[in-house]
């Protein structure tokens, strides 16, 4: 018999900066009920198990109340890896072992000290038949995603230290976020072609797919972070915030804001045009997470470099709030940050 599904999760996004949570119910069906969240933001990024531990610690105690045990992980990690690879059919685990030992010719990484998973990854084109191979000998597209074993480690000790056996899965946070893509949006998840900007503290990532089919993921050592500090060390008068200047239109802030944001813009056209150069569907809009997705006035320059509506999504469109008043206020300016918990803990109840 297959595990039996958990009614309620707690989505946990375990990043450098910050930890947000998420309790997600099933009730019943299609019914998803989102009854409680909390971000908290950590001064330093735990080390130790034990530092973990009290990280967790505060932020489920700041997130109250929760009717679930079981907690899905997300990591956001710069020592992770995420690959896309071309295998013939092989079983998973066979796949998994054989990229263990053989990294280097396949990811070109050596992943022996690496916890990997891999995942059959469907194919928005159907059955390829133009080589005339029979179908089950077509090479077929994978996900490979793993952490450094001892992050994964880390993360169990510091669990089994305050909740013994709590710990439902691990998972990277561009798989979640793809994943809270599909649970909010599922006709556009289904139908059309879509881009993803995370825009975390410290690093962004850009994940393309279409109809299903995650077809690129690409990691930015750019965040939030960097666009302050540029901000900070160009600003003409540091009696005002980096941000506070660019909210109220300053000229010099805004011009700084652009110049800062070059890298990331040149990922996401780069990225846009590899998709449309190979497909025949086009990216019409970049939805857009994190911290990032908070500065409107970053949304409007990555539109405007961009040429094409640069906009926040909602993880929770297809859910029903029953959030304690406290959080109901602060919903609304939080939410942009939400969607790697929010995939996480969505999978976990889903499948």
């Amino acid at each position: 018999m297959g595990k039996k599904l958990p009614n309620a999760v707690i989505g946990v996004d375990l990043g450098r900066h910050s930890i947000k949570t998420v309790a997600l119910q099933r009730k019943g069906g299609n019914r998803f009920v989102v009854s409680n969240y909390a971000v908290h933001v950590m001064e330093t990024a735990p080390q130790t198990a034990e530092q973990l531990t009290a990280e967790i610690k505060i932020a489920l105690k700041e997130m109250g109340g929760a009717n679930a045990r079981q907690c899905a992980i997300a990591v956001s990690s710069s020592d992770s890896l995420i690959r896309i690879i071309e295998q013939p059919v092989t079983p998973r685990e066979i796949l998994r072992d054989a990229i263990r030992l053989n990294g280097l010719s396949l990811l070109n990484q050596d992943v022996k000290e690496f916890v990997l998973d891999c995942e059959t990854i469907p194919s928005s084109a159907g059955p390829v038949a133009s080589s005339g191979a029979p179908q089950h000998t077509a090479p077929v597209k994978y996900l490979v995603a793993g952490v450094p074993r001892s992050r994964v480690q880390l993360i169990d000790q510091a669990f089994q230290a305050f909740r013994r056996g709590s710990v439902h899965n691990i998972q990277l946070a561009p798989v979640c976020t793809f994943n809270a893509f599909e649970f909010s949006n599922p006709d556009a998840f289904a139908n059309e072609a879509f881009l993803l900007v995370d825009i975390g503290h410290h690093n962004s990532t850009v994940t393309v797919g279409v109809k299903k089919e995650i077809v690129i993921v690409r990691a930015i050592d750019y965040g939030v972070s960097n666009l302050r500090e540029f901000l900070t060390a160009n600003a003409t008068s540091k009696q005002t915030d980096a941000f506070t200047a660019l909210a109220a239109g300053d000229v010099t802030a805004v011009e700084n804001a652009r110049l800062s944001l070059t890298a990331l813009t040149r990922e996401i056209a780069s990225s846009i045009g590899f998709f449309e150069g190979r497909r025949e569907e086009n990216i019409t809009r970049v939805h857009v997470s994190g911290g990032g997705a908070r500065l409107k006035p970053l949304l409007d320059i990555l539109s405007e470099e961009l040429h094409i509506p640069c906009e926040p999504w909602n993880p929770f469109s297809t859910c029903e709030l029953a959030l304690p008043a406290g959080r109901k206020e602060t919903l609304a300016d939080d939410i942009v940050s939400l969607n790697v918990a929010c995939g996480a803990a969505a999978e976990a109840l889903r499948k």
